[in-house]
């Protein structure tokens, strides 16, 4: 660091010793050595005092930037100091650290948003997600037969959405390690009565890294999708089919997180039913019975990357691996199941697309009234420069089941996997993919598969376009949010433009 101000002072300590040294009338008498040395160590003082006065001023500068030595990108500020006669030069930049201040926010960083306010007592951060989809459905079949002979019309698509539109307020409060969350999720907001609005959130408590408390809105940890990898998909906003047809849901509830020795994550929640999407508190059960645990281990580096993600967008130079374990538990009725409407296949469905709750479901008289849901999911995964795999398990348990009238079945169980692989071309600009799943149920075996590209323009996960062709034979699933049909058997292809910040 350079301190042109103060070379006067300099110059007038070395003028001074020159004089004494070319003087030597001066340089002969003790009084003269001392004279001089008294004005060196004036000069000396003088420094100090000025280097002070610097130093308060950065600290003050710093402070009303927000920004320290923790920040991120350095940024120039120019500091006069104090008592510099305006003849001489002015000071060059001082350099302080400091992380895209912009007056009115701080940008966190792609896919974190900004921080709005931040306080001793607080702060606020604000993030948004979108995008909009084509999706053409021409390829599919008209018309499915279930597996009770009965006959259904597929409502054929071909339209621009905008699908999804969620906005994300979060921060702490009074204490670092108590956080906020707090967002609203629009579904199809142009598509009238299938339209969603959800306005959610949670509160969360960090007593270690052993024990994050929640309590709140939140997904079931039952599945490798619902465990906090969104939005860090191959697919975007849609999984397979297998996945969708049996992970649980979100639902209110308390919950435990954390870390459980070097390379062990836990998750464990204890809510309402597998999903409270469209349900009121009133239609709920009187009994507190969903619960959802999972276990992940991480052996070789500890970690998987954002979100513990199923693609290699950060090029892993070493092999990152993951396997866990889920599982779920939930008596369920017609009354804690969202409407047919809903934006969300939660409700439980025989693997031909029937909901079990609906009357006549067995094209019988009879109808469940009530049952227990019981899923076990293992799944592993590993990336290693830019390269990724993945493969989940299922398996799914429906007994206990009360009953009005007759019905051809006293217990129901499905199983079925998917597997998802991905490889960036060029990292960070260009990936492809695969995937495929398939379930194996008591009336029948669905299964899809489909192949995708995903361009990030700007090298970063801000902007994404996505486009995929998809295979699906007679899917058990569909709803207006995802490019599936329920009965569907033909090719699908959607493309879509997705941004977050």
């Amino acid at each position: 660091m350079q301190f042109p101000a103060l070379k006067p002072l300099f110059l007038q300590g070395v003028v001074a010793t020159a004089l004494a040294t070319a003087t030597p009338a001066l340089a002969t008498t003790e009084e003269a050595i001392l004279e001089r040395l008294i004005i060196l160590e004036q000069n000396q003082q003088r420094l100090q005092a000025q280097l002070a006065q610097r130093d308060a001023r950065i600290e003050e500068l710093e402070q009303r930037l927000g920004v320290g030595p923790a920040a991120g990108e350095l940024q120039t500020v120019a500091v006069a100091p104090q008592g510099t006669p305006t003849s001489q030069p002015k000071p060059m930049p001082v350099e302080v650290e400091a992380d895209d201040y912009i007056g009115i926010g701080r940008y966190n960083g792609p896919g974190r948003g900004y921080q709005l306010a931040n306080t001793p007592h607080g702060s606020l951060n604000f993030s948004g997600w979108t995008y909009v989809r084509y999706l053409n459905q021409h390829g599919l079949d008209d018309s499915y037969t279930d597996s009770f002979g009965r006959e259904f019309d597929i409502d054929i698509r071909n339209d621009f959405q905008v699908n999804k539109v969620n906005l994300t307020f979060n921060g702490w409060a009074f204490d670092e390690d108590f956080r906020w969350l707090l967002y609203t999720w629009t579904s199809n907001t142009s598509q009238g009565e299938s339209a969603q609005v959800v306005v959610a959130g949670n509160l969360k408590y960090r007593f270690n890294d052993a024990v994050d408390m929640g309590f709140g809105i939140d997904a079931l940890p039952g599945t490798r999708s619902t465990t906090g990898t969104f939005p860090y998909w191959l697919k975007v906003d849609h999984r397979t089919m297998a996945d969708d047809f049996f992970r649980p849901s979100y639902t209110t509830g308390m919950w435990s997180a954390g870390k459980l020795g070097e390379n062990f994550r836990y998750k464990a929640m204890l809510g309402n039913n597998l999903s409270q999407l469209g349900v009121n508190a009133s239609r709920l059960g009187e009994d507190l019975d969903t619960f959802s645990a999972r276990l992940d281990w991480l052996p070789t580096t500890g970690e998987f990357g954002p979100g513990n993600g199923v693609d290699d967008f950060q090029a892993h130079d070493e092999l990152a691996t993951i396997f866990g374990i889920a599982a779920t538990y939930s008596v369920e009725d017609p009354q804690s199941q969202p409407g047919t409407e809903d934006i969300n296949n939660s409700q439980i469905r025989l693997s031909d697309g029937t909901r079990i709750f609906q009357p006549g479901s067995f094209a019988t008289e009879g109808r469940i009234t009530e049952a227990t849901y019981q899923m076990l999911a293992m799944d592993a995964g590993m990336k290693l420069k830019g390269f990724s795999l993945m493969g989940e398990y299922y398996w799914r348990w429906v007994d206990d089941l009360e009953t009005e009238g007759d019905i051809p079945v006293d217990d129901l169980f499905d199983h079925g996997f998917q597997v998802q692989s991905s490889y960036m071309f060029v990292p960070e600009y260009l990936q492809g993919y695969v995937a495929a799943s398939k379930i194996f149920g008591e009336y029948g075996n669905p299964w899809d598969t489909s192949i995708g590209i995903n361009w990030y323009p700007f090298r970063e996960r801000l902007l994404r376009v996505n486009g995929e062709l998809l295979y699906m034979k007679d899917s058990p699933i569909g709803y207006s949010s995802i490019p599936y049909q329920v009965g569907g058997d033909g090719v699908v292809f959607n493309t879509n433009l997705e941004m977050k910040f």
